[in-house]
């Protein structure tokens, strides 16, 4: 593939190839996964079909990212042009209280940990899960195949086994000590006590008698049956908090639709609690005002402008985001353009500055996946969906193959914050599933995991193809930069010219392999039904596409009849 190169001299070249066909594309983080959703469509299933099968095969082979007792925000966009943002996020147990941890430190980079890694590690840091329920919900309501169908290709993989790619491997390694801990999850992921290697094979039997109950009796067995049962027995015997009654009382919620516009084009998010959203619009309506392609891609100049947005947006989003269950959000004035304008005042190009937040008008984890379908109809699916950090809690509970998720990271572990702990909240996400549309058809589809810099990410990807011209596959792969206020993150693809240019404007700079993960996304040319996905270098992602189509109407074949004709 060709290599890019702008006017500052960055050079990078995309290290994957897109796909593209005419009859759908299913994009996620691992080719598993997308052969999961297009298996689907070759069944004759839509796009929510597709999705909601690649993210059960996900929990399969991608156990580090994503699992049926995690959480996620989904936005769809239906044929017809029906806009759908459902929060199947996480909750906090009934039994949570401000103080249940002791936070470590009052300034960052340890301001989120608390004592023991309480809230990262182990039973207590575990949330009421929502993404099981999110996920048959879209089967149910927009899908045309069925929960037993979708599941089939997961139950295989778990029965059968993969091979880890060294991807997983990496994981594995990075957190063994945590995972060593207890021996349902040793048992699986660290086989003869060590991390496995690409030549072994991962079976996991008991999720697979999970998958194959899931599919025969609903969500319910998870909510208010014997799973779920056993789920909160293991919790409770270890000194966690989640309940039955929990379970019992979870339940999605369908979001008001975000809208905004960017150089012509019309975004959907999902609004809060989802942070990622609300924060994305706000950046890209303070990027409108300027000539972004003339500052050029990997110039000092187009990222300090960047970086100014980024810490104007996480100002915001300390100051005024939480459950919009418990306090005020002021979301029309935070995307709104006059507000873009007055903060675009504040951005001085010669010099870094910090940002306070705007004063409103009187009145995560870097482990996530997320997974990209479009399909021949015109229906798009962007579904980000997580167990928060790699592993989630680290613990798989006896008998069912499922990692605990460990959401009850993202809380404030402070009391008094607009995102501290309390009993039934939902916590702050900045999660950003995003679906671009031009005059009325679907565009652009794409999302990232990546905790904290998921939004950021999104936004340089749009950015990307609407102000600079890049291909879908050369978006989700370009260098990205990232900040919340602290130090500036630059991949190690911008040139050192650009880093010392911006150290000079103020920015102290860290250089890192990967900012956020790996984004994929799907591409619809409307002039010839053309579908192109994409998926980026920072994961295992790898995009699946069908074209072709049934025999022409009509159409039959006797194949005695065909040897007579032959003579």
């Amino acid at each position: 593939m060709a290599s890019w190169r702008d006017r500052a001299g960055t050079l990078f070249t995309p290290e994957k190839s897109p796909a593209a066909g005419s009859a759908g594309v299913v994009a996620a983080n691992n080719p598993i996964g997308s052969a999961a959703g297009l298996e689907m469509l070759a069944n004759g299933g839509n796009a929510f079909d597709a999705a909601i099968a690649a993210l059960f095969a996900l929990n399969v082979v991608e156990p580090q990212m994503v699992g049926l007792f995690g959480a996620g925000w989904i936005n769809l966009r239906l044929a017809d042009g029906t806009a759908v943002v459902i929060d199947n996020y996480a909750t906090s147990p009934g039994e949570a209280t401000p103080d249940m941890y002791k936070p470590v430190s009052d300034v960052w980079p340890d301001y989120m940990l608390a004592e023991g890694r309480r809230n990262k590690v182990g039973y207590l840091a575990t949330g009421v899960p929502g993404a099981l329920k999110g996920w048959v919900e879209v089967v149910q309501t927009y899908g045309r195949l069925g929960l037993e169908a979708v599941l089939q290709p997961a139950i295989r993989i778990a029965e059968q086994g993969f091979h880890p790619s060294p991807y997983l491997i990496g994981m594995i390694e990075r957190n063994a000590e945590d995972l060593a801990a207890r021996q349902a999850t040793a048992e699986i992921l660290l086989p003869n006590g060590v991390p496995p290697t690409e030549a072994d094979r991962i079976v996991q039997h008991d999720l697979s008698r999970t998958l194959r109950t899931i599919a025969s009796e609903g969500a319910d067995v998870l909510y208010d049956g014997s799973l779920g049962q056993t789920i909160v027995d293991d919790i409770q015997k270890n000194g966690g908090l989640l309940t039955m009654e929990d379970l019992r009382q979870y339940r999605t919620v369908y979001r008001e639709v975000l809208n905004g516009r960017y150089r012509g084009y019309d975004l959907a998010v999902p609004s809060p609690p989802c942070s990622g959203g609300l924060h994305l619009l706000q950046i890209l309506n303070i990027l409108e005002g300027y000539d972004v392609a003339e500052l050029g891609f990997g110039t000092s100049e187009s990222v300090h402008l960047l970086a100014e947005c980024f810490k104007i947006a996480f100002a915001d989003r300390a100051a005024h985001v939480g459950d919009p269950a418990q306090m005020h959000i002021p979301v029309d004035w935070l995307i709104s353009k006059p507000y873009a304008d007055q903060r675009r005042g504040d951005i001085d190009p010669a010099r870094a500055v910090d940002f306070a937040p705007g004063l409103a008008p009187s009145a995560e984890s870097s482990s996530t996946t997320h997974v990209t379908v479009v399909d021949a109809e015109g229906n798009v699916a962007a579904l980000t969906q997580t167990i928060n950090e790699g592993f989630g809690a680290k613990v798989i509970v006896p008998g069912t193959g499922l990692f605990l998720n460990n959401n009850m990271a993202l809380f404030d572990p402070h009391p008094g914050q607009p995102n501290s702990v309390g009993p039934n909240r939902r916590m702050v996400s900045s999660n950003a599933p995003t679906i671009v549309s031009k005059d009325g058809c679907p565009s652009l589809a794409l999302g990232t995991p990546g905790g904290v810099r998921i939004f950021t990410s999104v936004a340089q990807a749009i950015v990307n193809v609407l102000d600079h011209g890049m291909t879908l596959q050369e978006a989700v792969e370009a260098p990205r930069v990232w900040t919340q206020g602290q130090n500036l993150e630059l991949e190690s693809a911008f040139p050192d010219s650009v880093s010392d240019s911006l150290a000079s404007l103020g920015h102290p700079i860290d250089r890192v392999r990967a900012v956020a993960g790996g984004m994929n996304g799907v591409q619809y040319d409307p002039e010839n039904g053309w579908i192109t996905g994409a998926c980026c270098w920072r994961a295992d992602g790898a995009p699946a596409a069908l074209s072709g189509g049934r025999a022409r109407s009509g159409t039959t074949f006797n194949p005695t009849a065909d040897r007579e004709d032959r003579g």
